[in-house]
């Protein structure tokens, strides 16, 4: 008999939303109730040739006025209530937080309710929210952190064609098309109960919680078709995009590919302790960090990761709200010297032609290699794994993130995601995490994005497209107190040969266009 296996993909077509689900987190002992509101509509709802509709939208709403009061008269009202809020927006959620002490609830619950519900909308806070994101996206991503910057070009890379690819801030041409009644309707079209997740974390009652849920149900409730991208493509060998960029202190360097995997999967428990093991964020028992930090001094850190880390650069913990049904495998260089920076340091490398980035690029791939091949032995499999146990508990140190993770769990599908890796984690063999990482890791398929400085832009494509010797630069003091062990290590990175397909060079004005 012949057998038949049959594929379903969860994200091969667009969405169609559910009715409105609720997230209940009763905490009787505590002084404050968390409210977050999780629209499923995201950046990837924004209409072709307005990108960052969404991001401008939901701003407008939690920085803006409701039919009441103005936003300065909203700050004025609420400041002796030491009560916040903020709204977050990724590429398929939209997260409203709200945070208020008990005592306040029936004087704070008209405000939140009123913006939501009958959000002002007025011209000159869109103007000025407008303003701020269009100043975002052409100027701070740019100039600011070329860190966050490779890691925005990369998605924008890996993801094209796609609803995923334009940055949740959007582009420019996008917000030059965006006016407030482009905004009005948006709001209408995809912030309806169909796609709403209440989350209520706190010391509240079940009157004030059926309150809640009573108001909500007074948005629209028109159905909302999430365009989910149908499929994202592995790349072809490696392919690297540089951002060629005036006066940029190093190489920031962002590489991935596409994963087939998510929370929803059990093998995510594996692949954690593999990823961990590999590249822990700002964790130096991991590998990466180890072998170009530590070993070489030549930035601040190394990481690796199996779905997108929420501005790494400020976080030290992952957060809640950024679920994604598409995934994908990343490695961050933080950055490296270009050759013009390392000749201004050291008169001994003058005749050097390009920086550290060929050299660091080469020993993360060939570190991760090293894994794929060998796999992890049963002491650091072990470690790892206990290590992960206590640590993910810290992801969830106030309600706030606590109510969080948990409507996370909704979207993957789990109950408590945090809860449930324990016992996943403690059950894992190292046979288990073997065989994790030949099924999801691989070094031969990459794209990868380096923001660097003009001076580098052309010796690094030709380095990296020549696939050539790329030798690391030590100042001759540092060389002096290295041992001959790491030295020979050097030189099996400088002719490791890693698979480069094509090498482009963009100019920085000419992204988020």
């Amino acid at each position: 008999m012949k057998k038949i296996y049959i594929l379903i993909l969860l994200v091969t077509s667009p969405m169609l939303m559910r009715a409105m689900d609720i997230v209940e987190l009763p905490l009787p002992k505590s002084d404050k109730i968390v409210i977050k509101l999780m629209f499923k509509n995201g950046s990837v709802c924004d209409p072709k040739g307005m990108e960052g509709l969404t991001e401008l939208t939901a701003s407008l709403v939690s920085e803006g006025g409701n039919k009441q009061y103005s936003s300065t008269q909203i700050k004025d009202v609420t400041y002796p209530w030491a009560s916040r809020w903020s709204v977050s927006v990724d590429k398929e959620v939209t997260v409203f937080t709200f945070e208020f002490h008990k005592d306040h609830v029936a004087s704070f619950f008209p405000i939140l309710k009123g913006l939501i519900l009958e959000p002002a909308m007025d011209e000159g806070d869109f103007s000025r929210i407008k303003s701020n994101q269009e100043n975002y996206v052409n100027q701070v991503i740019r100039a600011s952190s070329d860190e966050e910057y490779s890691k925005m070009a990369l998605e924008d890379f890996l993801f094209a064609g796609t609803s995923y690819h334009a940055m949740v801030n959007g582009t420019s041409s996008g917000l030059k098309n965006i006016n407030l009644q482009s905004v009005k309707d948006h709001y209408k079209k995809y912030f309806t109960r169909k796609n709403l997740t209440i989350g209520i974390a706190g010391n509240y009652s079940n009157e004030f919680m059926n309150l809640v849920k009573s108001s909500m149900e007074k948005l629209p409730d028109t159905d909302v078709i999430q365009p989910l991208p149908k499929s994202v493509p592995q790349p072809d060998g490696i392919q690297v995009q540089i951002v060629s960029k005036e006066n940029a202190l190093g190489s920031a360097i962002f590489a991935g590919y596409p994963l087939s995997i998510t929370r929803r999967d059990n093998d995510f428990a594996a692949l954690m302790v593999a990823n961990s093991w590999l590249g822990e964020h700002r964790k130096s028992y991991s590998k990466l960090y180890q072998k170009i930090r530590e070993q070489r001094s030549m930035n601040y850190g190394d990481y690796s990761y199996i779905e997108w880390y929420e501005n790494g650069g400020q976080n030290m913990l992952p957060q809640p709200g950024v679920p994604r049904s598409v995934n994908y495998f990343s490695i961050w260089l933080r950055p490296v010297q270009t050759a013009e920076g390392l000749k201004k340091q050291y008169p001994e490398l003058e005749n050097i032609s390009v920086g550290h980035a060929p050299f660091a690029i080469k020993m993360a791939l060939r570190e991760m290699q090293l894994l794929i091949d060998n796999g992890m032995n049963k002491e650091d499999f072990e470690l790892t794994k206990k290590f992960l146990v206590s640590y993910m508990k810290l992801y969830i140190q106030t309600p706030s993130k606590q109510l969080g993770f948990l409507m996370d769990s909704k979207f993957y599908g789990r109950k408590n995601y945090i809860a449930e890796m324990e016992p996943l984690l403690n059950s894992l063999t190292l046979e288990d995490v073997n065989r994790a990482i030949k099924k999801y890791f691989q070094t031969k398929n990459m794209n990868i994005t380096i923001v660097t400085d003009d001076s580098e832009a052309e010796p690094l494509k030709a380095s990296l497209m020549n696939n050539a010797d790329s030798p690391m630069s030590y100042s001759d003091a540092l060389k002096a107190t290295l041992p001959e062990e790491l030295l020979k290590e050097d030189d099996i990175v400088a002719k490791y040969k890693i698979n480069v397909k094509n090498v482009k060079i963009i100019k920085s004005d000419d992204m988020f266009r």
